[in-house]
């Protein structure tokens, strides 16, 4: 899948990769090298999962949604060129069926599809609303559908940075500098804590156009899946909205045998659950 460092719930469910250690000493070049070695990470073949998603207003009252996610590798010899997701809503009745669905270009701009079942149509996400909030929710569409690794810039800011889990233990880890190149982006800079022992990006920091820190991501629960590593709790907080949402992964598969067909845009408006 095409994820930069700091596309959560795409990136936060993959396993371990391989690669050399960086053999130059500028930051560029070593925050390059990291962030290629979560680009290039085993993911499987495909997935399938089931999640709660949890949002919680300023006044802590919380709005609870039921989704399903499928994703499928693409690339060479695979059967699509870029990778596919799609998530569809189950609950509760006000957003059933509604779906989103991302089809990665490997030389073009991703393309993403919103559909809307109380429209009865498909809307196309345009680039400039990548950043957006997703469906009211503290992340936005490129958060959940992807961004392409050449779109960002990479430094290397700490490499004996640490990172403490939920149960006190703490892990080495790297710290990155993700910059946007686009001028006009919502959120031009992230700065993401990568575990050193499997890539995994744990927590992020990510600032507006001010320069301000807008928005935190948090992994509650990373454990083993068939041989993943899958963020299972993972948490987007909004600083100057003061909400945040949480992601419960409930059922994870991998490598269940999703085909092309089941990533079209007949299957995105064929409404239900999954």
């Amino acid at each position: 899948m095409s994820r930069p460092v700091h596309c959560f719930l795409i990136l936060l469910f993959l396993n371990t990769g391989a690669g050399n250690e960086f053999s130059s000493n500028t930051n560029d070049t070593r925050g390059d090298w990291l962030a290629r070695q979560i680009e290039d990470r085993d993911t499987g073949k495909d997935t399938r999962m089931s999640i709660r998603m949890r949002l919680y207003d300023r006044q802590d009252r919380v709005r609870e949604r039921v989704l399903t996610l499928i994703g499928l590798k693409g690339g060479p010899g695979r059967p699509v060129p870029g990778d596919r997701t799609l998530i569809r809503f189950a609950y509760p009745n006000d957003i059933k069926g509604t779906a989103f669905l991302v089809w990665e270009s490997p030389s073009g701009e991703d393309e993403r599809f919103l559909y809307l079942p109380s429209l009865g149509r498909v809307r196309r996400i345009a680039g400039s609303e990548a950043q957006e909030s997703f469906v009211g929710s503290d992340f936005t569409y490129e958060d959940i559908g992807g961004r392409e690794l050449e779109d960002y810039s990479y430094t290397m800011l700490a490499e004996d940075a640490g990172w403490k889990a939920a149960d006190g233990t703490s892990y080495p880890a790297y710290r990155l500098e993700s910059r946007s190149k686009d001028a006009g982006a919502r959120f031009p800079r992230v700065v993401s804590l990568v575990r050193k022992d499997n890539f995994v990006v744990v927590h992020a920091e990510i600032s507006g156009k001010r320069g301000d820190v807008e928005k935190t991501f948090d992994v509650g629960r990373l454990e083993k899946v068939s041989g993943y590593w899958t963020s299972l709790e993972m948490r987007m907080t909004d600083a100057r909205a003061r909400t945040r949402t949480e992601l419960v992964l409930e059922k994870v598969e991998y490598d269940v045998g999703l085909k092309p067909d089941d990533f079209s845009r007949r299957e995105l408006e064929r409404g239900g659950a999954r």
